[in-house]
């Protein structure tokens, strides 16, 4: 058998780049446009940041669910996508994207390479890591009471919670660690959080412990986190006080890596993508966080319209006699 002959047999329609909400539900999406597809994710696990960090938070803001912790909606998510059987290529990092002569691309990772009619990306924030704590000796407790975010909200039950940060992330892990820990206390370096207004006032109608215009400076201990030491950025004056863990809320830093180098206009590490989600590459498309465009809003719902979209104009692209609109779902067959 031929190269060409081999490669021509493991043509993918499209090909998702990313397997987090929105790239599970552009490739459910693509099952509905009858449309073969894969998803290629570095992370280890379907899900993206919902499953790896933040699998105990409740989310707020998805149609028909008053509130679902993150791997409950990852799992129906994942249970949707997988009735169209899309190809999963897990702990793959993509590297390159090749437009070949014939219009086909080619996807290089750092194990294989993907041949598809089309590209959509749905990347997130791209690859992350936290944001370092200000305390030196934080990294020497990583791992041994110092977390970047919370696996199992079990694991503190009747323990003595330290969680630094004003943000989202910081405010829901409090309000999550109040439940089940002895203690939580919050500290922040401003007045003011900048987490949705609803949490920030269960925050002041809960017990936990606000402390404004605090840092972390010190973090002590043997084998574990023992205590830590704050001090107030106002007053300069310290404090110790006994933990038996650290939550930072401090956030991540993301970078788009390698995708930043196939020539996609970038702005301020989002890809800008028109109202079709297509991208400035012909047969690119991109979805979700890792977009941006005139009033666009980093919420999951918005990345659920946008996956659609992009599927649909990607069908079009892939097949020029195909309808944009597919109909409604309650006339399609399953």
């Amino acid at each position: 058998m031929s190269n060409q002959a081999f490669v021509q047999e493991n043509v993918t329609d499209m090909l998702i780049i990313g397997g987090g909400p929105t790239g599970l539900f552009a490739a459910f999406y693509c099952g509905m446009r009858n449309c073969t597809c894969k998803i290629i994710d570095s992370l280890p696990e379907l899900g993206g940041q919902l499953a790896t960090l933040y699998p105990e938070k409740f989310i707020y803001d998805v149609a028909g669910f008053p509130k679902i912790r993150a791997r409950q909606l990852v799992d129906q998510l994942i249970e949707q996508a997988m009735e169209r059987n899309p190809g999963i290529h897990l702990n793959e990092s993509v590297q390159t994207l090749v437009r070949r002569e014939d219009g086909l691309f080619e996807l290089h990772t750092d194990k294989s390479v993907h041949i598809g009619r089309a590209v959509i990306i749905c990347a997130g924030i791209g690859a992350f890591s936290p944001r370092p704590l200000p305390a030196p000796t934080a990294k020497d407790f990583e791992g041994r009471g110092v977390a970047y975010y919370i696996d199992k909200v079990e694991n503190y039950r009747g323990k003595n919670v330290l969680v630094i940060g004003g943000g989202d992330s910081a405010v829901d892990y409090a309000l999550m660690l109040e439940e089940v820990a002895a203690s939580v206390t919050l500290i922040h370096r401003r007045d003011q959080f900048r987490a949705h207004e609803e949490s920030v006032r269960q925050l002041y109608e809960s017990r936990i412990q606000i402390k404004t215009f605090y840092e972390l400076s010190d973090v002590q201990g043997g084998n574990w986190v023992e205590r830590a030491v704050i001090v107030n950025n106002q007053t300069k004056q310290t404090e110790t006080i006994e933990v038996d863990a650290i939550v930072s809320g401090l956030g991540f830093t993301a970078s788009l890596g390698p995708i930043k180098e196939w020539g996609l206009e970038i702005e301020k590490n989002d890809i800008v993508v028109n109202s079709k989600m297509e991208t400035n590459i012909p047969g690119v498309y991109a979805a979700g966080d890792v977009v941006t465009y005139p009033g666009k809003l980093k919420l999951i719902a918005t990345g659920f319209g946008e996956a659609p979209t992009a599927v649909n104009n990607a069908k079009t692209f892939i097949d020029p006699q195909a309808k944009l609109f597919p109909g409604h779902s309650t006339s399609m067959s399953r």
